[in-house]
């Protein structure tokens, strides 16, 4: 599978527009359709970017694994080493909402097995 086949699944898993996404993510929409595609490939940054996002691994998304995402646990221990007890910077509030779209993916994945 292409990686454009992988963005694009998982994509619509979260069942959310390009512009959606591209909004969230702060990319260009045309480009990033062009990713979907396989015609244009991400930069690494943005291949990070998604990767992230999605809660998959870049090998993932470049097709080199068919593992979809690193440990659950490692992603909770991320979250929690980041909180130092004081006021919750926007990076962690955005690391957070990520981390609570890739929960929420993982879950409508294990409805539809």
């Amino acid at each position: 599978m292409k990686y454009g086949e992988r963005l694009r699944l998982l994509r619509d898993k979260m069942n959310l527009s390009q512009k959606d996404l591209t909004d969230k993510l702060k990319i260009n929409r045309s480009t990033y359709a062009r990713y979907e595609t396989s015609s244009t490939q991400p930069d690494y940054d943005t291949l990070t970017k998604l990767a992230d996002f999605f809660g998959v691994t870049t090998d993932y998304l470049l097709g080199r694994s068919n593992q979809d995402s690193s440990s659950d646990s490692y992603e909770i221990q991320t979250i929690a080493a980041h909180h130092d007890g004081d006021e919750w910077t926007e990076e962690e509030l955005d690391e957070i909402a990520q981390f609570k779209e890739f929960v929420r993916m993982k879950r409508a994945n294990k409805q539809q097995e």
